[in-house]
């Protein structure tokens, strides 16, 4: 698993081939299909990202703390601004002001699967990271809304 690309280039350079095979797909198959097709092969692999990283933690035992050490990871270059609304040992809330991942798809002419492409990464990478990191998210940009809520807690 590669690191040295920024997270935003990576999904950039991958949806520059996923679209093309999504709109094939729903030309053979249907939208509703391809949509439940690549949303399963983007909550695996989301998965099986966060496996490797849970992998990397200090001894094999991934925190809460390491969890919010990667997110600067989805975040450089300015591709996500937020406001932190707490950081502890089990939880990690804040909210999304700005996605230049929606931006990046809304200008890729691909605004109708960026949810799939990024924003159901999200709790499916927690699914490897850490069964008990678990998500809450009321709302994204993605989705047309001003900031999404991200509420990230850790069970005991």
């Amino acid at each position: 698993m590669s690191t040295d690309l920024p997270t935003l280039t990576k999904r950039k350079l991958q949806a520059e081939v996923i679209g093309p095979i999504f709109a094939e797909m729903v030309a053979e198959i249907g939208e509703e299909k391809a949509a439940h097709i690549l949303d399963r092969a983007i909550r695996k692999a989301a998965i099986n990202e966060g496996r490797a990283f849970a992998a990397r933690a200090p001894g094999g035992k991934p925190s809460m703390a390491d969890f919010i050490k990667l997110f600067e990871l989805w975040t450089t270059g300015g591709s996500l601004e937020i406001d932190v609304l707490q950081a502890t040992d089990t939880a990690f809330d804040f909210n999304v002001t700005r996605c230049r991942y929606a931006e990046t798809y809304r200008d890729m002419g691909l605004e109708k699967i960026g949810h799939l492409l990024s924003c159901n990464r999200d709790g499916s990478f927690c699914e490897g990271y850490d069964p008990k990191l678990k998500l809450d998210r009321k709302q994204t940009i993605m989705e047309g809304h001003t900031c999404c809520t991200f509420r990230y807690s850790l069970e005991k």
